[in-house]
């Protein structure tokens, strides 16, 4: 498609148009849409259901031997919004991954940054660039940009956990790089514990000293699994001081700041029959239901969520979770705050009454 041809009834100023479009430039006094009051985001509000996600998982599973579906089964969240494109929103892609019971995916790596949340289920170990890291319910584990990674599962039993990467914002900036393993060998080192968590999860405000100790690495997190057990016990102490829900933020030991340069992780409890204030940020997020039921409302959308369910909320929309029954909800949720702090374009507001 070549660039738009603008017309008018004047002869003199419809030539000039015709000879712009020739030489691939366009009118800005004909252009609409180019500056917006508000954020404007191609990304509609949407809910993944769980139980479909497990079921056409276990079906892949049975159906996609990993050396037919390449090293990797993973299904890839297509926001509607988006023109066909396998993005959860314009900034995040998000996929359910599948490994069968004693399956292996081989090592690769590549410049796109990836998370896993897992949502149930336990026996799948990850290896960053070596470092083996078991992986169980609640867990975020990282897998820093170029870092290898490869996953096999120690049981019979299947899972399926949510992976998270910045690849639309790499691949806008046209950044993409990828390689295959060094080696074709199967790698099926466990440990009790992982190097990264011996080192760095030491406990809350304790950081290492050692004179030996390697330099933890300048663009993420040195710790590469924070587990749900911490971060369980620090929803419950903070859920009992605070009016409405508990919010935690995952953040590199070392630092203080985001795990990942392009990617903010955080996770949230609403305790039993409570509201969140509204709340909306620029920059699009990608959210899972880990415990509890309730109601999400995203910019006037309202769905119904329950445990094993994802979402996306679109760049300065409103975002409201109720938890309605009994137990307390917890969600986690992975933004792209980061970059537009980076460059001073975030921004963010509550609402203290829902419109």
């Amino acid at each position: 498609m070549g660039t738009r041809r603008f017309t008018d009834e004047d002869p003199q100023l419809d030539a000039l148009y015709a000879d712009l479009a020739d030489i691939d430039l366009q009118p800005l006094w004909r252009l609409s849409g180019v500056l917006t009051g508000e954020p404007v985001s191609r990304a509609q509000p949407y809910r993944w259901r769980g139980k479909q996600l497990r079921e056409v998982g276990d079906r892949a599973g049975r159906l996609v031997p990993l050396d037919k579906g390449g090293d990797r089964r993973v299904l890839s969240c297509a926001n509607p919004g988006l023109g066909g494109a396998p993005y959860a929103t314009p900034t995040l892609w998000a996929g359910l991954q599948h490994l069968d019971g004693h399956e292996y995916a081989p090592a690769h790596h590549h410049t796109p940054a990836a998370l896993r949340f897992v949502f149930e289920g336990s026996g799948v170990w990850t290896l960053v660039d070596g470092d083996p890291i078991h992986m169980a319910r609640g867990d975020l584990v990282l897998t820093p940009s170029w870092t290898f990674h490869e996953h096999h599962n120690t049981t019979a039993d299947p899972m399926m956990w949510l992976d998270v990467l910045d690849v639309p914002l790499v691949s806008y900036l046209e950044s993409i790089f990828y390689e295959v393993g060094p080696s074709d060998e199967v790698n099926r080192r466990t440990a009790a514990r992982s190097a990264a968590e011996q080192r760095w999860a030491l406990g809350a405000g304790l950081t290492p000293v050692a004179r030996d100790l390697p330099e933890p690495p300048a663009d993420h997190s040195p710790l590469l699994v924070y587990r749900w057990s911490d971060t369980d016990d620090a929803l419950r102490v903070l859920a009992g001081t605070v009016e409405r829900d508990a919010r935690l933020r995952f953040t590199d030991p070392a630092r203080g700041t985001d795990v990942m340069p392009t990617m903010r992780c955080e996770m949230q409890r609403v305790p039993a029959g409570r509201t969140t204030t509204p709340h909306r940020q620029t920059g699009s997020r990608v959210g899972a239901v880990l415990n509890g039921t309730g109601t999400l409302v995203i910019a006037g959308h309202e769905f119904d969520i329950e445990p094993g369910d994802v979402f996306a909320v679109p760049s300065w929309s409103w975002l409201t979770l109720a938890s309605e029954t009994a137990e307390d909800l917890d969600v986690f949720t992975v933004s792209d705050a980061p970059v537009l702090e980076a460059i001073r374009l975030y921004r963010e507001e509550w609402r203290e009454e829902q419109q």
